[in-house]
């Protein structure tokens, strides 16, 4: 008998079909779109974590994990024969066909007319059609529950594409300067106590006032096209490489970290950057196809 030819994919969505089966595995079978959160989100920061390694072999592996969520989730709905993963295929290539009018619907050489930035406002204005018949709103679409960083860059860029914002890096910076000062007469209102008092009105207006700069170092990274969650991840991850090497060094150093004195945490500090820092690659958001919905 002929062996069937199968698609790795087609052959994916069976092994998914099994787990969830009477048959299928006990674990995956009492999962739901509200159990499978964590390990979506877990997913997609470990996909993250193998682009920082520059690991070919490992983001193979992540991306697969990823790619074995957005299987289930569709699978469940599928059981409610509300949509299957054939429907989200094709929804996701209507769409890049439709917001790519340049590349599918444009004559030969013309998509090379647009540069990136004409790219960016055509999608935008795509976009803004197909909501028209849901919602008035241009921040409509934004998930709340995104990491609060990356949705405020997409709220200020969202505002940006109408007009809302400043014309040059140099207001933004000025802007900063103005809420760092408002930050500081804040904090000095602060009970001197140890710790703080909580939840007082001098608590919250600290809070608001951080909160303003920190969604205006966001408007920051955005002018010089950078993405701030990225930025704050790979700081992250620098302190704590640079951290973990100074615990290294100090042991065989036989040196008692809570007794150093901050000259010999300067020393150590120095040297583990020297140490662990490497060429840091920039990410920026103005693809349009890095934010589909």
């Amino acid at each position: 008998m002929e062996k069937r030819m199968t698609h790795p994919f087609h052959e994916l969505v069976e092994v998914v079909t099994r787990l969830r089966s009477p048959e299928g595995c006990p674990w995956d079978i009492k999962q739901t779109h509200e159990s499978l959160k964590p390990f979506l989100l877990e997913e997609t920061y470990e996909v993250l974590e193998a682009l920082d390694m520059q690991d070919p072999q490992h983001l193979r592996e992540e991306l697969g994990d990823l790619l074995l969520q957005v299987l289930l989730h569709a699978h469940i709905e599928s059981e409610k024969q509300a949509f299957t993963i054939d429907d989200v295929i094709t929804d996701l290539t209507h769409k890049l066909i439709r917001r790519h009018p340049h590349v599918f619907s444009a004559k030969s050489g013309e998509a090379r007319e647009l540069d990136s930035e004409q790219v960016v406002t055509q999608w935008e204005a795509i976009k803004r059609a197909e909501r028209s018949t849901q919602t008035d709103s241009i921040l409509a679409g934004i998930p709340a529950s995104l990491p609060s960083l990356l949705r405020a860059h997409q709220i200020q860029k969202r505002a940006s594409r109408v007009g809302f914002d400043w014309e040059t890096p140099e207001q933004v910076f000025e802007k900063l300067d103005e809420e760092l000062e408002e930050l500081q007469t804040a904090a000095s209102s602060l009970p001197g106590s140890e710790p703080p008092i909580r939840d007082t009105e001098a608590n919250a207006a600290v809070e608001h006032e951080l909160g303003d700069v920190l969604f205006t170092i966001v408007n920051v990274a955005r002018f010089l096209q950078i993405n701030p969650e990225e930025a704050l991840r790979k700081a992250n991850n620098r302190f704590t490489a640079r951290f973990r090497h100074m615990e290294r060094q100090g042991a065989q150093e036989s040196k008692d970290m809570g007794e150093m004195t901050a000259k010999e945490w300067d020393a150590l500090w120095e040297a583990a950057k020297r140490a662990t820092d490497g060429p840091q690659t920039a990410v920026t958001l103005e693809n349009p196809e890095q934010n589909h919905e």
